[in-house]
């Protein structure tokens, strides 16, 4: 019996496949020499199809209302796919939509699938792009009804025929493997880079194809983490962009988690690269400052936190900073009009408190924020290095960051400025330094406190 292969193309409204919706299927039943049987159908939404959808693949929401859903075409489009391979154009978006809603519909799907951009890169390798209209430019495919459904996915299936007629190195054979991993890469990213990847604890980065990195990670195991980007079947129009965008990954290996953490933020904050938004929720937005009035009062307020004046403390949020602040004028007695935060009844109710006066007040003041600050010392972070011969080093200043490296089993590391000297240096962030007061908290045998002019 042949082979048959299910070549897919879909439509839908966009977002997240649980809850975007398929407008569109189309699919063309390939035996390994041509087409046998087609299937295509507008499908009813359960939303309205966004103006951008519309406008990129010509479906509105007239052309579907009399369209079927999903659920009464579900049990025909099961039908069609089980027992094939599937096969599409950057095939885990359309693959993982379509498990989903099959789902969804009470049917469970589960097939070998084939991707045409993967095997496009290494049957017609050296072109600049892959995408299906540069691909079918290429190799002279016309495509008609370009962004619809049952004209993607006949442009599709002639070029997995022309595929199947110039697979020397059975390339197919190969992918369909299943201890192969290819069916789960990024359709751009060639798997010899991902072989690579070290099991160690490190830092990943992914670039694109113009060798920008467009995200950093940090693991425990390279190998297994970077992998872990590819597996599953949530997908979201940002995750489907992100795998789309990965070209190539490369990475640095580090002896601890914990030098791959602080690595890992350096170089985010070194270049905040595109898909890094989570450590830049972690960067202050608020703090507290403090500032002698024309009165000669010392008075704390709340402002945005701003890089050139180190604030006293540091917050995500204004509501935690002013939860703060009132913690703060309760426990001390401070004004709550001298701090901004509201009328003070102490103040309304004896003009002549020491709220008036500014000598008691800063007294007030003073013994708040010596209450509230301990003046940290500096201290090495001592842990394993890269070999046997040497042991890692991380320093830290108070309250930054400040360098970390490698020194030799016999290195005399009692001379702090000495030992500073042959660590690399970074700058320090609110982040790192909330790592690293977690890590001194949970490991104490590890921290060599010191003293530096």
């Amino acid at each position: 019996m042949k082979q048959l292969y299910a070549i897919v193309d879909i439509e839908t409204t966009g977002g997240q496949m649980a809850s975007g919706s398929i407008t569109e299927i189309a699919i063309l039943i390939h035996d390994g020499q041509q087409v046998v049987e087609r299937f295509e159908t507008l499908i009813r939404p359960f939303y309205a199809i966004p103006r951008f959808i519309s406008v990129l693949t010509g479906i509105d929401d007239a052309m579907v209302a009399d369209s079927p859903t999903f659920e009464v075409v579900a049990e025909k489009i099961y039908d069609l796919l089980k027992d094939k391979i599937f096969v599409a154009h950057n095939v885990n978006f359309d693959y993982s939509f379509l498990k989903h809603h099959l789902a969804a519909s009470g049917y469970h799907f589960d097939a070998p699938k084939l991707c045409t951009v993967r095997l496009s890169r290494k049957i017609f390798p050296g072109l600049r792009s892959y995408s299906l209209g540069n691909i079918c430019a290429y190799l002279e495919i016309a495509i008609t009804n370009r962004h619809r459904a049952g004209g993607d996915a006949a442009a599709t299936a002639v070029l997995f025929q022309m595929l199947l007629d110039h697979d020397s190195e059975e390339v197919i054979v190969k992918q369909l493997k299943r201890n192969s991993g290819e069916q789960y890469l990024p359709p751009n990213l060639p798997k010899s880079d991902l072989d690579q990847l070290p099991q160690q604890p490190g830092i990943y980065f992914f670039h694109d194809s113009k060798g920008k990195v467009i995200y950093i990670g940090k693991a425990v195991n390279i190998q297994k983490r970077v992998k872990s980007h590819f597996t599953g079947n949530k997908i979201t129009r940002q995750r489907q962009d992100f795998l789309r965008d990965i070209y190539g990954v490369s990475f640095e290996c580090y002896p601890t988690e914990l030098m791959a953490l602080i690595a890992e933020a350096v170089a985010i904050k070194k270049s905040w690269p595109k898909y890094n938004r989570s450590l830049k929720a972690y960067e202050p937005k608020y703090g507290l400052f403090s500032y002698l009035d024309q009165n000669n009062f010392n008075r704390l307020v709340i402002g945005k936190y701003n890089k050139s004046i180190l604030p006293l403390r540091s917050f995500h949020d204004l509501h935690g900073a002013r939860m703060f602040m009132h913690q703060l004028t309760e426990t001390y007695n401070l004004c709550p009009e001298l701090c901004k935060i509201g009328d003070c009844p102490v103040c309304k109710e004896d003009p002549d408190s020491i709220h008036k006066n500014a000598a008691a007040y800063n007294k007030l003041v003073s013994k708040a924020l010596t209450a509230d600050q301990k003046v940290p010392q500096s201290f090495f972070i001592k842990d394993k290095g890269r070999h046997a011969d040497e042991f890692s080093l991380i320093w830290v200043d108070p309250g930054a960051f400040y360098a970390m490296g490698y020194l030799p089993n016999d290195s005399d590391y009692s001379d702090a400025e000495a030992a500073i000297q042959l660590l690399q240096a970074f700058e320090g962030s609110f982040y790192m330094a909330q790592l690293l007061t977690k890590y001194v908290k949970e490991h104490p045998e590890q921290v060599i406190y010191t003293a530096v002019k």
